[in-house]
C-alpha cells in the first residue's frame, strides 16, 4: 500500500459535490461514514463559501454496520427532503460507503419521493475528482433536460448558447464565467443556461432551447455536451479561450456557430499584449524556460500562451487526469517535449529538478516544490488553495484573462531580475545570501544552501568546492544555465574536475 499526504485529486464522489455545491436547489445525499464529512471544509475554508454544502451524509459508524444500514440511508433522504425542499436529489455512497455494498439507488427509488432522483455509481477505486464532476453533470443533464421542447425560430430572435463546465471549487471558475458573458454579450449572443454553477435543476430542463454549446472546462462539460449534441442536435465548441490567440481563436469559433460578425469585439480588444511585445521585459524574458503543469485543459493553454505569446520556451508539460492524456501528449509533440502524465507529486518534482527550469507554472503542489527549490512559480490550475479564490476580479479566461496571466506569470521572473541587483549589495545586513530570495519571502526563509554537486558520469570528480562557492555568486536565475554550460564544455574536453578556470573557460566560450 502507497501512502500521501498530498494529491491531486479527491475521490469522484468530492466531483458530485463539487456539481451539487455549485447549483441550486439540488441537494446530495451521501452514504458515508463520520470521517468523511471532512469534504466540507474544501468548500468553507478553501472556496471560502458562507454555507456548507448541501449535502446530507448518513453519518453511519462502526457498530451501525451490525444493523440495517440500508434503513439509517432512507431515513437521511427523508429527513434531507423535508428539512431542505429541494427541486431534485442526488444519492451517492463515499469511497468508504462504497465497501458495504448497499444500493443508495436502489434504496432512494424505492420510497418514490416527488422530485427527481438521480442515483451515481461512481466507483471510488478506479476514478477520481473530475470525473466524478463530470459523470454527476452528465447524469443531471440526461435525466432533466426535456427533449420536447422545440427551439424558436431563429430568425427572430439573437442566437442562444448554454454555457457548461464551470463549478464550485474550480481555479477562477467564477471570473471565468463572469468574463465569458461578458464576452457573448458583446457579440450580440444571449446565455441560455450556464451550468452548473448556479442553475438549478430547473434550468436544466431547459438546455434543449439553445442553438449551441460553449464548453468552458471540458474536464467536467465533456460527456454531457457530446450528449446534447447528439440529443438535440447541438454544436459544441472546442476552443478554450486561455490566452489571447486562443480568445481570439474562440471568438471566431462561436460567431461562426452563432451566425454574426465577429470583427467588432476583436477589433475592440483590450487586451495589453501589445504592449508586452514592445516592452524593455519581453527582450529580457524571451526563452525563459519554463516547466508546465496541472490539469489538461489549463497545462496545455499555459503552453501555448508561453511559447506563442510570452516567448518563454516550453521545455516541461505534463497533467495529472490520465483522461484527457491524448490531447496532452499532442500538446507536448508540438513542443518537442516529453509529455509527463502521472498523479505522483515526486515524480513530478524529479522532473522541476532535472529540468532546472527558470519559471514553474503549475498547481499549489508545484508552487510548494518551486519554492523548495528556490525557482519562481505562478499557479495555473486547481487543485487549489484558499489564494486562489482572491476577493479581487481574476479570471483566467478571454481577454482580461489574458492581461491577468500576463501579470502572474511576468512578475515572478521581473522580480528574479531585480535580485540580480541586491547581488550587488551581498554584503548589506538585508540583502544577503543567507537571507534568500526577496520574492520567496527571503525574511522567513531558512539559510540559503548551497547547492551539491553534480557527479556526472564523464567527470569523475564532479564540481570541486572552490568551483562550486563561485558558481553560488551567479543570480540564481542564471545559475542553472550556467551550470549546464560549464558541465557541457568539461564533458566535451574530457575535464575530469570542475575547478574554476574551467567554469571560467566556460564562460569565455559561450560569450564567443
Amino acid at each position: 500500500m502507497k501512502l500521501t499526504v498530498w494529491t491531486y485529486e479527491g475521490p469522484p464522489h468530492v466531483g458530485a459535490m463539487r456539481i451539487a455545491t455549485g447549483m441550486k436547489g439540488l441537494h446530495y445525499v451521501l452514504h458515508a461514514p463520520q470521517g468523511d464529512t471532512y469534504a466540507d471544509l474544501l468548500f468553507t475554508m478553501i472556496e471560502r463559501r458562507d454555507a456548507r454544502p448541501p449535502v446530507t451524509y448518513t453519518t453511519f459508524q462502526a457498530r451501525d454496520l451490525g444493523k440495517d444500514t440500508a434503513e439509517l440511508f432512507q431515513t437521511a433522504c427523508r429527513d434531507a427532503f423535508e428539512r431542505f425542499a429541494p427541486e431534485a436529489m442526488i444519492v451517492g455512497s463515499s469511497c468508504t460507503a462504497e465497501l458495504i455494498q448497499d444500493d443508495p439507488a436502489g434504496m432512494a427509488q424505492s420510497m418514490n419521493l416527488p422530485i427527481p432522483v438521480i442515483p451515481l455509481e461512481l466507483p471510488s477505486y478506479s476514478r477520481k475528482e473530475n470525473w466524478g464532476a463530470a459523470e454527476t453533470f452528465y447524469h443531471l443533464v440526461r435525466g432533466l433536460a426535456d427533449r420536447a421542447l422545440v427551439r424558436s425560430d431563429r430568425a427572430a430572435r439573437r442566437p442562444l448558447c448554454n454555457l457548461l463546465g464551470p463549478t464550485a471549487l474550480g481555479f477562477r471558475h467564477r471570473d471565468d464565467l463572469a468574463e465569458i458573458r461578458r464576452l457573448l454579450e458583446d457579440m450580440g449572443i444571449d446565455v441560455n443556461v450556464a451550468a452548473p454553477m448556479n442553475a438549478s435543476p430547473a434550468d436544466l430542463v431547459r438546455l434543449g432551447l439553445a442553438d449551441f454549446n460553449v464548453v468552458l472546462y471540458p474536464e467536467i462539460a465533456d460527456t454531457a455536451a457530446s450528449w446534447l449534441e447528439r440529443t438535440f442536435r447541438q454544436p459544441r465548441t472546442r476552443v478554450v479561450p486561455i490566452g489571447h490567440g486562443a480568445t481570439c481563436d474562440f471568438i471566431h469559433e462561436v460567431a461562426k456557430l452563432a451566425g454574426v460578425d465577429p470583427s467588432p469585439v476583436l477589433n475592440s480588444d483590450p487586451s495589453r499584449i501589445g504592449w508586452w511585445s514592445r516592452s524593455i521585459d519581453s527582450t529580457y524574458l524571451t526563452g525563459k524556460r519554463v516547466f508546465i503543469f496541472g490539469d489538461a485543459t489549463h497545462a496545455i493553454a499555459a503552453a501555448r500562451v508561453a511559447a506563442d505569446e510570452l516567448g518563454f520556451k516550453v521545455v516541461g508539460l505534463g497533467c495529472y487526469n490520465r483522461e484527457f492524456a491524448r490531447d496532452l501528449r499532442e500538446a507536448a509533440a508540438r513542443y518537442g517535449v516529453e509529455p509527463l502524465i502521472t498523479d505522483d507529486y515526486l515524480e513530478v518534482e524529479d522532473a522541476i529538478q532535472a529540468l532546472q527550469p527558470e519559471l514553474v507554472l503549475g498547481t499549489q503542489m508545484e508552487r510548494h516544490i518551486a519554492k523548495r527549490l528556490h525557482i519562481p512559480c505562478a499557479v495555473i490550475s486547481a487543485p487549489v488553495h484558499v489564494q486562489d479564490f482572491p476577493a479581487r476580479y481574476s479570471p483566467q479566461m478571454g481577454f482580461e484573462g489574458a492581461n491577468v496571466l500576463f501579470d502572474t506569470w511576468v512578475h515572478p521572473l521581473v522580480m528574479g531580475l531585480e535580485e540580480h541587483l541586491l547581488t550587488m549589495f551581498r554584503d548589506d545586513f538585508e540583502f544577503n545570501d543567507a537571507a534568500g530570495a526577496s520574492h520567496l519571502g527571503h525574511r522567513a526563509a531558512p539559510a540559503v544552501v548551497p547547492e551539491q554537486p553534480v557527479a556526472l558520469p564523464s567527470i569523475a570528480a564532479g564540481w570541486t568546492p572552490d568551483a562550486e562557492k563561485e558558481l553560488m555568486k551567479i543570480p540564481f536565475f542564471v545559475r542553472g544555465k550556467a551550470r549546464r554550460n560549464t558541465e557541457a564544455f568539461a564533458l566535451e574536453r574530457g575535464i575530469s574536475a570542475i575547478t574554476i578556470e574551467t567554469l571560467y573557460d566556460a564562460k569565455s566560450h559561450f560569450a564567443r
